[in-house]
């Protein structure tokens, strides 16, 4: 995650916002206006005219205040201050909607994230070994805003067969070791970008091999061999498994494997993410560890594709804790995410957090039994499931504040383009996934097509996405990002595409 902002690096420009931000002498801050900046204040004030008023909500501090003074409280000042003149329209620059939230940058966001599968400077050498994350985060970002990724097709085969490695799996590049998060992250990219071509790559039967050489008696999975065990390998290893349609049973060799033949590639991973969760209710890394946004969406995205969500979440979660902790993640009057108690918000969390509540109004509202045009904007819905601008029941988080914080706070809105963990942050690829991600949670409902009690485990439910209306619509329509699917988190046809093309092979 990126690191938090501190008191007096807010980062910001005058081109940005009118608002001078001054950090008093015990770490705290306060808006004020410099002399200097009258007249940028008239033509803001101008500017804030011209669309309805804000609610208050947005633009004001929380009125209890505490009194001790801590790191942690002088952090979260700063960046609740960072983002108040942002969200309340104070700007001459920006071009608003008549309810004061920022257009969002499509090109600028389209040019930033192409330059990011290009060459990139020095100083990413840290990140050599990141270099499939880089290939998702960019074209899954791309896709949301609704580009054309085929032409990366030739460039992503000629990449992934030097990434891959003969005893399974792909390293973060050529000759380094596998590991489920960068096999992960290439295995997406190449369901984003799709083709017979590049899905045939990918080596499948060492893929099973590798992943039951990962899995471990107790139920969960290895990141690596002789790595971490931790909830990002059971979200891996059923992502993974589900896209390639891969065999369940375990070779003899697997440290799980027993004699009986019984023990599966996904024996215990629902209860070794019930073990996650902690007395606040989210869920951590792993057993006995603190709850965490990210560790939380792989849990229920997990979940979510070994069994139908109102099936399997509320048999092995405690859903009424899972969900204060989830609605205890949103800030006032930030409006975005944050990852853990006493954190700030972060433009990440708008996925990790945000996409959390497709996965947990399925477990709440169950499966819809549709005709046999599931998925066609045409199939008649029963009575009982969603339509198009129908009221959402649901009141766990507030969409408008999520949306509003995405396209006036974590919006680069220098020349660079790009979005970004907060005002005073640089944008990134990293960023710019995540929060169009949960960019698309605000923006649209999901609910389930009917599955039977003898479905299969990697015969998941489709699931039925409609773009949300109503009230807390606070952008216009053409700033309305694509769909991703709720745990595979990639556009929904193209998750289809790969499993229906694995689904049809046969053996290996």
């Amino acid at each position: 995650m990126a690191a938090a902002s501190t008191p007096t690096d807010t980062g910001r420009s005058a081109e940005s916002e009118a608002i001078v931000v001054d950090a008093k002498d015990d770490g705290f801050v306060d808006i004020s206006a410099s002399e200097s900046d009258e007249q940028e204040l008239l033509a803001s004030e101008m500017n804030r005219q011209s669309f309805s008023p804000v609610p208050a909500i947005f633009t004001s501090p929380p009125p209890i205040k505490e009194s001790h003074r801590s790191h942690t409280l002088t952090q979260q000042n700063a960046t609740m201050h960072e983002c108040l003149p942002l969200l309340a329209g104070y700007s001459d620059t920006l071009e608003l909607n008549r309810h004061g939230v920022p257009r969002l940058r499509r090109e600028a966001h389209i040019k930033y994230l192409h330059k990011q599968l290009g060459k990139l400077p020095a100083p990413y050498l840290i990140a050599d070994a990141s270099r499939p994350w880089f290939l998702f985060w960019s074209l899954n970002g791309l896709a949301l805003l609704g580009e054309d990724v085929s032409m990366y097709r030739q460039q992503l085969i000629d990449t992934a067969r030097a990434m891959q490695n003969p005893n399974g799996g792909f390293g973060g590049g050529h000759g380094q070791v596998s590991h489920l998060a960068t096999t992960f992250a290439l295995i997406l990219s190449i369901a984003i970008v799709g083709g017979e071509e590049l899905y045939e790559v990918i080596d499948r039967k060492a893929m099973w091999k590798w992943l039951c050489s990962l899995k471990q008696p107790d139920g969960g999975v290895q990141m690596a061999y002789g790595g971490e065990v931790d909830v990002r390998g059971a979200y891996c290893t059923t992502v993974i498994a589900g896209l390639l349609n891969m065999p369940l049973e375990l070779s003899p060799d697997s440290p799980a494997y027993t004699p009986d033949g019984k023990t599966t590639l996904f024996t215990g991973l629902a209860d070794y993410v019930r073990r996650c969760q902690t007395f606040e209710g989210g869920l951590g890394g792993k057993p006995d560890t603190e709850a965490h946004g990210a560790y939380t969406f792989c849990a229920l995205g997990c979940l979510a594709i070994l069994d139908a969500p109102h099936r399997i979440i509320p048999k092995y979660l405690d859903v009424p804790r899972l969900i204060s902790w989830l609605s205890s993640r949103q800030y006032a009057p930030e409006g975005g995410f944050s990852g853990r108690t006493n954190k700030l918000v972060d433009g990440c969390y708008s996925h990790w957090v945000g996409g959390c509540w497709p996965l947990v109004d399925a477990a709440l509202n169950g499966a819809s039994e549709l005709d046999e045009n599931v998925g066609d904007d045409e199939g008649e819905l029963p009575a009982n499931s969603l339509r198009p601008g129908d009221p959402h029941e649901e009141k766990w988080f507030s969409r408008e504040g999520l949306i509003r914080y995405i396209l006036c706070c974590a919006q680069d809105q220098s020349k660079r383009g790009g979005l970004r963990d907060k005002p005073s942050r640089p944008s990134d690829a990293y960023h710019s996934c995540y929060v169009l991600s949960g960019l698309t949670s605000a923006q649209h409902d999901w609910d389930m097509s009917y599955v039977g009690e003898d479905d299969t485990i990697l015969a998941e439910p489709r699931w039925r996405v409609r773009p949300r209306t109503g009230a807390d619509q606070v952008f216009d329509e053409e700033d309305r990002v694509a769909t991703i699917h709720p745990a595979y988190t990639i556009p929904e046809q193209k998750a289809y595409a790969m499993k229906a093309y694995f689904a049809a092979k046969k053996g290996f």
